[in-house]
Order: structure tokens, then sequence, then C-alpha cells
């Protein structure tokens, strides 16, 4: 039997120096290397793919057919189902912030402010970095093209 809180912890753990290399070590070459490889995904996507076809049952099944909110919600309740729906949020977070982190690097966009919000909460970091990339590209480059134009 796997120890669930214990594969919590480690897949908390294993994103970390992730986020913190994109976060304060952005433009060390290891950081530019270690983030530009999906290598980092592969042990969590293994993870998920054990603990979301080890969950799965007939309650599971019918929840997939025909979603509700309740019905998600019993599902749930359950341990290992929340597990592998943390371990699926993880990932795509950090997808994200991989995404947002090289992006920045690639068009010179300021990140760590929507870096730090996507390892929080990963949508509001993406919206971050969409409105700043917005910013940085039409609005304070223009005004830096117009002054020095004059």
């Amino acid at each position: 039997m796997l120890d669930l809180n214990l594969l919590f912890n480690i897949a908390n753990l294993y994103v970390l120096p992730f986020w913190l290399l994109m976060i304060i070590l952005p433009n060390w070459k290891i950081t530019q290397k270690v983030i530009a490889s999906y290598l980092l995904f592969v042990p969590l996507a293994l993870l998920y793919i054990i603990l979301f076809f080890g969950t799965l049952d007939s309650d599971s099944i019918a929840a997939f057919s025909n979603p509700t909110l309740p019905v998600i919600a019993q599902l749930f309740s359950q341990k290992s189902v929340m597990l592998t729906g943390w371990i699926h949020f993880i990932i795509l977070d950090v997808f994200v912030g991989r995404y947002i982190y090289l992006e920045g690097q690639s068009k010179g966009v300021w990140t760590i402010h929507s870096l730090i919000f996507c390892l929080f909460a990963g949508p509001i970091g993406l919206l971050s970095h969409i409105v700043t990339r917005w910013l940085q590209l039409n609005v304070f480059q223009a005004d830096a093209l117009e002054s020095s134009q004059t």
C-alpha cells in the first residue's frame, strides 16, 4: 500500500527546486537547461498515471461520464483521488510556470511576480503574465520608442 501522505510530500518537494530556479536564478545556464527540458515532468506524470489508474472504480468512471458538482465533491473526498488531483494541479502549474519562464526569457518579459503567483495559484500567475507581457511589449516599449525619437 502506498503511503499517500509521503507521496504528497515528495511531489510537493520535487517541484520546489524548479520553482526556485525559475524565480531566484532565472538567468543561470543550469536553470535554462533544466527548465528547457520536458524531463522534469516525467516522474510526476508517471506517479499521476499510477494513481489515476489505481483510483479508477465504478464511482470514478460514473463521475467522468456524468460529472456533477456533488458527484465530483464526493469523489474528491477520497484521499487517493485528492492526491491524484493535487498532482494534476502541480504538474500543470509547473508547466504553466515553465511557459511563463521560457517566454519571459525569449521575449525579455519580466516574470518573477507571475511565477510567484503561478506557484501558489496557477491561473492567477498566467493572467499576470499575459497582462505583464502585453503591457511590456505594447505600452512600455511604445513609450520608450517615442522617447528615443524625440
